[in-house]
């Protein structure tokens, strides 16, 4: 046989052999680890929250983004304090 012809075989071994393999749980059933929109939806429902659409200047929204990172924490919990700080004033 040839040099080719063997780096072929052991090429279709390895194929044949990742088929065979099981699909990994990070690919599998166990990938959507986030709720899809339907059940988030019902999840922030049980948790009394509300959509929201607003548009904002792409200024604002990165003085938010930036404000959220600093905090660790995510973009609606630090519009809703800054929401809730103004109305208050």
């Amino acid at each position: 046989m040839k040099r080719t012809d063997l780096e072929k075989n052991k090429a279709l071994k390895v194929n044949a052999s990742m088929k065979n393999a099981g699909i990994p749980a990070r690919f599998g059933k166990d990938a959507d680890a986030v709720p899809d929109r339907r059940e988030q939806r019902k999840l922030d429902q049980a948790q009394g929250l509300v959509p929201f659409a607003v548009k904002l200047n792409g200024d604002l929204v990165q003085q938010l983004q930036a404000l959220a990172q600093e905090r660790q924490v995510g973009l609606n919990e630090v519009v809703a304090e800054l929401l809730n700080k103004g109305l208050k004033a």
